[in-house]
C-alpha cells in the first residue's frame, strides 16, 4: 500500500503550455480521496505551489526550491529549510554579471530578475493565462546585486540559463569551486512553448539550477516521511528531470515521464507518458 505521492510540476503535471490536464486533476483527486498524501515537488516558490497544490485539493504539504524548503499548507509555515546563505548568493550574482550571463533569483516569495527572459519569460506568459490571485510572483529590480544586497530573503536556489553552451559550460566550471553550493548536472536543453496572441513561440535554453548544499527534493522527501511515520517504501516519486533523479532512485516505485531528459531515462521502475499525453495519470492508476 502507496501512503505518499510526490509529484514533480514541469515537464511532469504540467503540459507544455504550463496547464494542468482534466485527467491529471481527476487523478490527483482520486489518489486524495484514497487517503495517500499527495505532495507537490517542484523547483518553484512556495507561494506559487501553494496556490496549485489548493487548486488541486492538496492541503498539507509541499516541497518548493528542489527540496530547499517544505511548507505546511494548513499552517503556513515552514517546516524545513535549507536556503542559500546571502554571502554566497551574492558572490554568484556577481559573477553571473561579469560574465554577462542572464541568471534570477527563486526567494520563498517568487522570483527576482532584472529582465523577462527565458525561464521567467514562460512564467511571465503563463500569468497572462491565469487569474491575478493565481499568478507567479514576479519582481523586476534595476539591480538585483543591490537589492539582494539590501533585504533579507530566503533564497531558494538561483536559476542560469544562456542559448550558447560554450558560454553557459565556462559559468558553471566557475561556480562548481564555490564551496557550500550544489550545481544541478542538466545536459539538455530547456524546450518549453508560449502562446503570444495566436501564435505558438518556443522557448529553448541551457540552463542549471544553484542552491545551497545537500539540497535535493528526496532530502526533503525524507524528512516529511519520518514526519508521517511512513517507509520509503510507501513512497511514489513521479518526474521528468536530472533535479528529480534522488527522488526516482530512493522511492518504493519511481515513474520518469517519456519525455524526460535521456540521462534520467534509465533511473525508474516505469517510463509513463508524456506530459502531454497525461502521463501522470496513468501512473497513479497503474500503482493506486
Amino acid at each position: 500500500m502507496y501512503k505518499l505521492l510526490a509529484v514533480d510540476l514541469d515537464g511532469t503535471l504540467l503540459n507544455s503550455y504550463g496547464e494542468i490536464s482534466k485527467e491529471n486533476r481527476e487523478a490527483i483527486k482520486y489518489a486524495l480521496n484514497k487517503n495517500v498524501e499527495v505532495v507537490l515537488a517542484s523547483g518553484r516558490d512556495p507561494q506559487t505551489m501553494k496556490k496549485i497544490s489548493l487548486d488541486l485539493g492538496i492541503q498539507n504539504f509541499l516541497i518548493a526550491g528542489n527540496g530547499a524548503n517544505i511548507f505546511n499548507i494548513k499552517d503556513n509555515k515552514n517546516i524545513y529549510e535549507n536556503f542559500i546563505k546571502k554571502d554566497k548568493a551574492l558572490r554568484i550574482i556577481k559573477m553571473c554579471k561579469e560574465n554577462s550571463i542572464f541568471f534570477n533569483v527563486y526567494t520563498s516569495m517568487g522570483i527576482i530578475t532584472e529582465s523577462l527572459n527565458y525561464n521567467v519569460k514562460v512564467f511571465n506568459s503563463e500569468n497572462s493565462q491565469k487569474a491575478l490571485e493565481n499568478q507567479t510572483n514576479i519582481e523586476i529590480v534595476e539591480d538585483i546585486y543591490k537589492y539582494i544586497e539590501n533585504v533579507n530573503l530566503n533564497i531558494l536556489k538561483i536559476i542560469i540559463c544562456d542559448n550558447s553552451k560554450i558560454i553557459f559550460n565556462n559559468i558553471i566550471q566557475k561556480i562548481r569551486k564555490i564551496n557550500g553550493v550544489d550545481v544541478l548536472d542538466v545536459e539538455h536543453m530547456s524546450k518549453k512553448i508560449i502562446k503570444v496572441g495566436t501564435e505558438e513561440v518556443n522557448i529553448e535554453y541551457f540552463y542549471t539550477e544553484v542552491s545551497n548544499k545537500n539540497v535535493n527534493k528526496w532530502n526533503a522527501i525524507e524528512f516529511l516521511i519520518k514526519l508521517l511515520n511512513i517507509k520509503k517504501e510507501e513512497v511514489i516519486c513521479i518526474g521528468d528531470n536530472m533535479n528529480d533523479k534522488k527522488m526516482i532512485e530512493n522511492a518504493g516505485i519511481g515513474v520518469i515521464m517519456k519525455n524526460s531528459a535521456l540521462e534520467a531515462q534509465n533511473i525508474g521502475d516505469f517510463i509513463t507518458e508524456d506530459n502531454n499525453s497525461n502521463g501522470v495519470e496513468k501512473a497513479i492508476y497503474k500503482y493506486l
